[in-house]
């Protein structure tokens, strides 16, 4: 059996919207690395969100900040940031423009002044949209359970900063100032995203995992991505086999060359049987 270098997306992915693990996804990672295949998790959370249930699985390699950190093994492969400066204009524009929003690092999650009160209506939509039948009672605490407050919002070593969309247009206009940057949405398309985001430019699943086939010596030949997303389309683009989730999007499933089960209803182990891998 040829070794294969499995790509998994997190949220919606491995666990659902819900943020549940199914005990079948566990079981399958860890039944596919008994097998002798590598698994990695290629993730839009920063390793602050990668709380311990996830952790405690035992991957061979973590990529974060939709391809920003790279780690392997435990060694670090690369690490792009936003810098103390851009960070630092970032954080004055949003301060200027009364958006509330927060800082994604490895080392932790920092809330901007008034981002637990301005985000809960917020939050609990997108939950909702995410098919969460009781998203009117989850609260920011529950949301980011880790997510720190009071500190400063000037800070190095930032994968990435959303923010709370009062409108439409302070996407547009960030987009604007910060064409320097790549600047996103999440939680909807067009005008019905909740949050925008800036990071770094030129940087995403795809080239992430090329860097690090590159680094490992490795061509693309064995790989197998799992994602469920627009964003995770350019991972399962480079990987010999795509798979989309069944509770996917459209974009992702038309491109996909197989689509399994819902997270839910044990799709990543559904598709580890399909393919072999356990």
């Amino acid at each position: 059996m040829n070794r294969h270098y499995i790509f998994i997306d997190v949220d919606g992915t491995l666990v659902s919207y819900e943020n549940e693990l199914p005990e079948s996804a566990v079981t399958a990672i860890k039944l596919a690395q008994k097998n002798g295949h590598k698994v990695y998790t290629v993730t839009g959370r920063s390793k602050a969100e990668m709380y311990e249930e996830i952790l405690s699985i035992g991957f061979d390699g973590y990529i974060g900040g939709n391809g920003s950190y790279i780690e392997s093994d435990g060694e670090v492969i690369s690490e792009r940031s936003l810098s103390y400066e851009d960070c630092r204009r970032i954080v004055d524009w949003l301060h200027d423009k009364g958006l509330e929003f927060y800082l994604e690092s490895n080392d932790g999650l920092y809330g901007s002044e008034h981002f637990a009160e301005r985000a809960q209506k917020t939050i609990q939509v997108y939950t909702a949209r995410k098919g969460n039948k009781e998203a009117d009672k989850i609260t920011v605490k529950e949301a980011f359970p880790d997510m720190i407050f009071g500190e400063n919002l000037y800070r190095e070593k930032v994968n990435k900063i959303s923010f709370v969309l009062n409108d439409f247009s302070d996407y547009l206009e960030a987009r604007e100032v910060f064409s320097d940057f790549r600047v996103g949405t999440w939680g909807g398309a067009g005008e019905t995203a909740l949050f925008g985001d800036v990071a770094l430019d030129n940087i995403d699943k795809q080239t992430a995992l090329d860097l690090l086939m590159t680094h490992l010596k490795e061509s693309n030949k064995h790989t197998i991505a799992f994602g469920d997303a627009k964003v995770d389309i350019p991972m399962l683009e480079y990987c010999k086999t795509g798979v989309a989730m069944g509770n996917g999007g459209p974009d992702i499933k038309e491109i996909a060359d197989y689509i399994t089960d819902d997270v839910e209803n044990d799709g990543l182990y559904n598709a580890f049987k399909h393919f072999g891998l356990i």
